[in-house]
């Protein structure tokens, strides 16, 4: 068994087999709290993870995938009626170095987009 430490991306996780906990119940839960959710965690508690894997389930574009991804999985056999109907856009700020001066985080902002 593999685990995935440091890895929080859904779909590499569940492509090469690492070991993941089912916690895809909590999607439908997710959809009922609510249009406008924020995820208030410390850091390394399974935020970005979470985040890919909404995406995935969400994505239009992993509707051919999606019996691979989550078909084990307990959402994979009870899919909420909003599975695979979304363009998702992703927007990963991670690399945006947050200090210096607010014309140089702007600027470095801009070069990233």
């Amino acid at each position: 068994m593999k685990f995935p430490y440091g890895i929080a991306d859904f779909k590499k996780i569940m492509e090469q087999g690492y070991y993941y906990a089912d916690r895809t119940r909590h999607i439908a839960r997710l959809e009922e709290a609510g249009d406008q959710l924020l995820f208030l965690r410390p850091r390394r508690f399974g935020k970005s993870l979470l985040i890919t894997t909404l995406e995935n389930y969400y994505d239009l574009r992993q509707e051919e995938q999606f019996t691979t991804l989550f078909g084990n999985l307990w959402i994979g056999e009870n899919p909420t009626p909003r599975r695979t109907s979304y363009f998702v856009m992703r927007w990963d700020f991670s690399m945006v170095k947050a200090s210096g001066s607010a014309e140089a985080i702007e600027r470095a902002l801009h070069e990233y987009i």
